[in-house]
């Protein structure tokens, strides 16, 4: 037992071992010279390329956030077209993702795209964007998550509108929005006749947001299906 433990830490306890494991390593390091060069040439040029990439974004994103200023007003003044392809002088939020792809300004316009295509009634397309986008907002990416859930409520599909309600619900999960997303969600399961999940989603607004809006609703509406069924 005794000389495995010395064997163990031979390394740590003589000097004599580390003296000869310094001398093999110096030994490989000259009689493989080419392949430093190569691994160090390797570590350089992908250091040197994230650098380079993190450089050409941020010069993206600011370009991408000078173009993507008109845009945001028409968007807000409800000139959807002109918002998506641009007035001929700038650019649109569909041209800014084409142009400016890896940067935060394009990332935020699929979020616009997607919203105004919903607007349109342009589900799927809605979808397509809006899925494409990520943010690490508490707000917008649980509103995003919302938005996709109300494209497939719009066509009917309700299992699929209650798994991104549940998805933005549960998104960095508040009393601020949480109800409201946790109400939706409620609400497709009761057009699935899905009852009992229904009133499972009303409770949990019930007992865990009982200082929400959505409190007095959640208990109308639980009452309601309890009485009806």
């Amino acid at each position: 037992m005794a000389k495995k433990v010395e064997h163990k830490h031979e390394l740590l306890e003589n000097p004599e071992a580390i003296k000869h494991k310094l001398e093999d390593a110096e030994n490989w390091v000259e009689s493989n010279p080419k392949t430093i060069i190569g691994i160090a040439a390797v570590i350089l040029l992908a250091v040197g390329g994230y650098f380079a990439f993190q450089y050409y974004k941020g010069t993206q994103n600011d370009a991408a956030q000078k173009e993507m200023f008109q845009a945001v007003y028409y968007f807000e003044q409800d000139s959807l077209d002109l918002a998506l392809n641009g007035d001929g002088n700038n650019l649109g939020f569909l041209a800014i993702i084409d142009d400016y792809g890896v940067s935060e300004a394009a990332n935020l316009s699929n979020y616009y795209v997607g919203v105004i295509y919903l607007k349109q009634g342009k589900f799927s397309a809605a979808r397509l964007y809006l899925e494409d986008f990520s943010s690490n907002d508490l707000l917008v990416q649980a509103r995003a998550y919302s938005l996709i859930g109300d494209t497939y409520m719009e066509e009917e599909k309700y299992e699929d509108a209650a798994k991104y309600y549940n998805k933005a619900a549960n998104y960095k999960s508040n009393k601020y929005f949480s109800p409201a997303y946790l109400m939706k969600e409620a609400l497709a399961y009761e057009k699935l006749n899905q009852n009992d999940k229904a009133k499972e989603v009303y409770d949990k607004i019930i007992n865990e947001y009982w200082e929400s809006a959505e409190y007095q609703n959640a208990r109308k509406f639980k009452a309601r299906l309890e009485s009806n069924s």
